[in-house]
């Protein structure tokens, strides 16, 4: 134990010595880095005072060139001013010198004006008074031209006023006949190829079948037959066609009278079988009919679709195409209704083709066009609001349901295609031969037109020829001139249409013949 605490005494002991040993080798090792630290802080801060000495120095140096040459700047800059300025003087001398002359030479020439005024003022006093002089002379010429030519001023005016208005006349027909010919060949031209190219195309028969009103008969005893005993055979068939048959005196003929063209195919068709068959009695009558109108309607259905077929339009509604079918014992004028509107479709088809329309909707809209009239007996309405309503109703779209509506004008036009219906409704309607007219309707017509024509001063006779689509016009040579025929053609032509209802066009041919005679003796 006394061993243990030796050792510890004699460690401490050891320790102490060594820390005391330590500290003073600290103590001097310490010592010697400051000196050292020291003397290299002096020596540090005399190189800093040099080097800002340096630093300074060359400032000073630096200050002083910047000085000199912001001196030589700002000398050169007033050296240019002055210039400047010298300059600047100089002009303003020279531009008051100007003015001086521009004031000297202004003087100078108001004292011009200021006489010259004087002399233009004393010219036109004398002016004045040789005015005075000019008319109290004119006067005395008008008395003295008024009593040499016998007519007053107001007669000499008229005169003049109306050889002024022949020679404008004569001018305006000069420029007319001028335009007329360089535009007919290029528009007119234009037009016609296109009309006349769907026409010829127009592959339709053009005798239309016209819905007859009367039956033949085979000899005078089938009236009698037909008739019946007390009738009963007449009251049969009106009874079961809805027809009446008015036999008269008309040889070999009964006449069917009846609003709907069905009901008298019906009855037409019923009589020519009966007088075939020979019986003819109220049961026989029946059975014919209802026959008939069993094979009338599968035959209406078949020229609907043959129709719809040959225009070359599809997917119509069954019921349209039965109305189609109707349309063939239709007549308008006397021209037949199917007929019309399969040559609408084809020329609006080739109208359409021609201008870049759609042609399937021009065709599909001139072969409905007329729809309306296969139930316009039935239905109350113009053909064209029936139509409308017709079309609708079975789903034809509203293109087609416009072109309708308007091919008579009744409605504004919203498509290419409803004109070129319309056109081509008048075309096939117009044509000759197409349709009749009742003889005093036509005749009147002639008449008027002949009356407007005859209207105008000047013409001496007119005459209506080729139906009333031609007025050939005479006219007297010493009150119509060459130039004049012009003027008074188109004046006649817009007259016309103005004033006559007529279809298609109307050409104005004026004829000026000059004739000169003489008596031998």
């Amino acid at each position: 134990m006394m061993q243990i605490w030796l050792s510890v005494l004699c460690i401490l002991l050891a320790l102490g010595g060594g820390i005391t040993a330590g500290y003073f080798i600290f103590k001097a090792v310490y010592k010697k880095t400051i000196g050292n630290a020291k003397e290299q802080s002096a020596k540090l801060i005399e190189e800093a005072e040099s080097t800002v000495k340096a630093m300074k120095k060359e400032a000073v140096l630096e200050a002083k060139e910047e000085t000199i040459k912001m001196k030589n700047e700002a000398d050169q800059e007033m050296k240019q001013r002055r210039n400047e300025l010298q300059y600047m003087e100089q002009r303003l001398l020279q531009r008051e010198e100007t003015l001086d002359r521009k004031e000297n030479n202004l003087d100078h020439k108001q004292q011009l004006l200021e006489d010259e005024k004087g002399k233009i003022d004393a010219r036109l006093k004398e002016i004045d008074t040789l005015e005075l002089a000019v008319k109290e002379k004119e006067k005395d010429i008008v008395k003295e031209l008024e009593n040499v030519a016998k007519l007053s001023k107001e007669e000499a005016k008229k005169q003049l006023i109306t050889a002024i208005e022949d020679e404008a006349n004569k001018e305006a027909g000069a420029y007319l006949r001028e335009l007329e010919n360089k535009t007919r060949d290029e528009a007119e031209q234009k037009a016609r190829e296109i009309i006349t190219l769907a026409i010829q195309k127009c592959a339709t028969d053009q005798t239309s079948e016209v819905t007859v009103s009367s039956v033949s008969l085979p000899n005078e005893e089938m009236k009698g037959r037909i008739i019946g005993r007390e009738g009963r055979n007449i009251r049969a068939i009106e009874a079961a066609t809805g027809v009446d048959l008015i036999v008269d005196d008309t040889p070999e003929a009964i006449i069917l009278s009846c609003f709907d063209p069905i009901r008298r195919q019906v009855a037409k068709l019923t009589i020519e079988k009966l007088i075939q068959d020979g019986r003819i009695h109220p049961g026989r009558i029946e059975e014919i009919v209802a026959k008939v109108k069993k094979d009338l309607e599968k035959n209406i259905k078949e020229v609907g679709e043959n129709a719809t077929f040959e225009a070359g339009i599809y997917g119509l509604h069954p019921e349209l195409i039965k109305l189609l079918g109707r349309l063939q014992y239709r007549t308008s004028y006397g021209q037949n209704v199917l007929k019309h509107s399969l040559e609408t479709s084809y020329i609006a088809g080739l109208l359409a083709g021609e201008l870049g329309a759609d042609e399937a909707l021009a065709k599909r809209a001139g072969l409905l066009h007329d729809i309306g009239k296969a139930v316009d007996f039935e239905m109350e309405g113009t053909h064209v609001s029936i139509g409308v309503e017709l079309a609708r109703k079975y789903k034809e779209s509203e293109a087609v349901v416009h072109c309708i509506e308007a091919h008579h004008g009744g409605v504004e036009f919203k498509s290419l295609e409803a004109i070129l219906v319309q056109v081509a409704d008048a075309i096939s309607s117009s044509r000759p031969g197409a349709r009749r007219e009742s003889m005093d309707a036509y005749i009147k017509r002639l008449e008027k037109l002949e009356g407007i024509a005859n209207s105008f001063k000047g013409v001496q006779q007119s005459y209506a020829i080729q139906a009333g689509r031609e007025i050939r016009i005479a006219v007297k040579p010493e009150e119509v001139n060459d130039d004049g025929m012009f003027v008074l053609a188109k004046q006649i032509a817009r007259k016309i249409e103005a004033e006559l209802e007529y279809p298609g066009q109307i050409k104005v041919q004026i004829i000026r013949e000059t004739r000169a005679s003489d008596i031998a003796s």
